[in-house]
């Protein structure tokens, strides 16, 4: 999809200098996918203590 769109240049700098991304174009597919895989992580934590786990811990780690 192409689109355009406005960046702040100290915010595009500081973000290829970090992340080492060769483009501009690099730099924000990479912040997109962060975003998205922090939003999915963030829907799997709502699940935290609200899940029955029924299992041996001490036979999961001996099976390792």
């Amino acid at each position: 999809m192409r689109t355009n769109i406005v960046i702040s240049d100290e915010l595009m700098s500081d973000a290829l200098k970090l992340t080492g991304a060769r483009s501009k174009r690099e730099v924000v597919e990479q912040g997109l996918r962060t975003l998205i895989q922090l939003k999915r992580e963030e829907e799997i934590r709502a699940f935290r203590g609200k899940l029955k786990w029924e299992g041996d811990l001490d036979e999961a780690r001996r099976d390792r």
